[in-house]
């Protein structure tokens, strides 16, 4: 490790759990680097990933956003088209455009959105967008017949989680510039979610570790509550 990073590890105690109010300030103070850093929380599961019924699945809108919009591509008819490009989409699709992602296999979006009607039309390109995490799914709401909400409420921060094959999930709740109180508010705002899809198979801690860090700063665990 560099000598910055020596310094600022060295502020973090390895066998403390802090509360928020010291983790949130801790890490704004630790990240060290000269770009706007993401601020990430890691939650390790007491699940079984390999089982079906236990994976985690879920959308959650941070009140704050996570300081990143995600360019967003609507799959829609060509009467919905002025509606999308009204609320916000970066790209309006159409049948001629999921031709060409099945042959180029090109995309430059970070998540899909369609409406119900377009789903079959979708399944051309399901083996380029399905690998990608990026085929509309109506559980984790980029399907639905009101094209303009599924928009709006994506460019507001809304985001989807879900577990690794670890039993881990990682979020990012926001930037470095981000105040504490807004760190703290989309922090409970990500956990309250992800209590609330606790499997009821998961035995034992749900909840095993939960660690706060900036994208280059280091691990400091947390209270699952402030």
């Amino acid at each position: 490790m560099g000598k910055r990073m020596n310094k600022v590890v060295a502020l973090v105690d390895k066998n403390k759990v802090y509360n928020w109010d010291e983790a949130v300030k801790l890490a704004k103070e630790t990240s060290g680097v000269k770009f706007d850093a993401s601020v990430e929380v890691h939650a390790n599961l007491g699940i079984d990933p390999k089982k079906g019924e236990q994976q985690i699945r879920a959308t959650v809108t941070l009140p704050h956003g996570t300081g990143k919009s995600k360019k967003v591509a609507a799959f829609v008819a060509p009467e919905k088209e002025k509606e999308a490009k009204e609320a916000g989409a970066d790209f309006v699709y159409g049948e001629e455009e999921i031709k060409k992602i099945k042959d180029t296999g090109k995309i430059d979006f970070e998540v899909a959105v369609t409406t119900p009607d377009m789903m079959p039309k979708l399944a051309a390109v399901a083996k380029v967008l399905g690998p990608k995490g990026l085929m509309p799914n109506p559980k984790t709401e980029t399907v639905g017949p009101n094209i303009k909400k599924l928009i709006e409420e994506l460019k507001k921060g809304k985001m989807t989680f879900k577990n690794d094959d670890t039993g881990n999930v990682h979020v990012s709740v926001g930037k470095v510039s981000f105040t504490e109180a807004q760190l703290k508010e989309n922090l409970a705002a990500f956990l309250e979610a992800l209590k609330k899809i606790k499997p009821s198979t998961s035995k034992g801690a749900y909840i095993k570790n939960l660690v706060l860090t900036t994208s280059m700063g280091p691990a400091i665990r947390i209270s699952e509550n402030a």
